[in-house]
């Protein structure tokens, strides 16, 4: 089964093992995806261009980024040019046919433009225009299949392809780990889904608290209780890929020896379809 690899781009994750053990499992005949994000060098080129990221919070106290037309111009340069170039350039150089692709690439990933979003600023309900934000709906999966089966490996990242009403493509942010889940969904796949942790912990400060496996409703139920911040994102895009088609999901250590391979054979936390049987009854 093919797998999909979704990259980190938190400043602790060192991408080289990851890019070695990707290219050790395409030379052993492996079909591997690789998928990525880049918000800090996003938010490390704003800086130096003296721009300042905004936040905002949703009326359900979610935080996320508000992408403005500027911003998403950063957005473009730094995932879909400087990231990904970078990652393809590094495969290559391990021996791998990697291609790159933003979502917009092919129609690989698309869904509506949310150019209007609801936020909490002091307290009070409004509505702020201008994003250039959207969730992916579709992905053109016989891209993928046919450079797969060609011997290449799809390198992926957003921005995504945002309909708009008129039906014209405007490229817009994404979740990078969504777009992932969506992905290895459609295929289907395994996800691997690599950060700067072992995986779920019970106790962020302990590693000893790893959820090691979740393959039933309560283990579920446990794990999302304790997950916080940007690992409540990551289960979110879990659930999104089991339901969506995806064989297993595993969050993993990116900075681990030959993660892919750890993370396949048993490390990190490994989230199993029968752990949301109850949301499918």
């Amino acid at each position: 089964m093919t797998v999909v690899v979704k990259i980190g781009g938190a400043r602790a994750v060192d991408p080289a093992g990851a890019i070695a053990d990707v290219a050790s499992l395409v030379d052993s005949g492996k079909d591997i995806v690789v998928t990525h994000g880049g918000s800090t060098a996003v938010d490390e080129l704003l800086d130096r261009l003296g721009m300042e990221p905004e936040y905002v919070e949703t009326p359900d106290g979610v935080v996320g980024r508000f992408t403005d037309e500027d911003t998403m111009e950063v957005f473009e340069m730094v995932l879909a040019g400087r990231v990904n170039t970078q990652l393809v350039a590094s495969l290559r150089t391990a021996g791998v046919d990697a291609v790159g692709l933003s979502g917009v690439d092919g129609g690989l990933l698309e869904g509506p433009r949310t150019s209007a979003i609801r936020v909490v600023e002091d307290g009070k309900k409004k509505i702020r225009r201008g994003d250039h934000s959207g969730r992916p709906e579709t992905v053109n999966e016989s891209l993928l299949s046919s450079l797969l089966a060609d011997g290449y490996t799809p390198v992926c990242s957003p921005p995504m392809g945002g309909i708009e009403d008129d039906e014209s493509v405007t490229p817009v942010n994404t979740d990078a780990d969504r777009a992932a889940a969506l992905i290895a969904g459609a295929l289907p796949a395994r996800l691997v889904l690599l950060t700067d942790v072992p995986g779920i912990l019970a106790d962020p400060d302990d590693e000893s608290t790893l959820f090691e496996s979740v393959a039933t409703r309560a283990e579920w139920e446990r794990v999302e209780d304790a997950a916080e911040g940007f690992m409540s994102r990551k289960l979110m895009a879990a659930e999104e890929s089991l339901t969506g088609g995806a064989s297993e999901v595993v969050v993993a250590d990116a900075n681990a020896e030959a993660p892919v391979t750890a993370a396949l054979n048993g490390s990190g936390t490994h989230i199993q379809p029968d752990a949301l049987e109850a949301d499918r009854a």
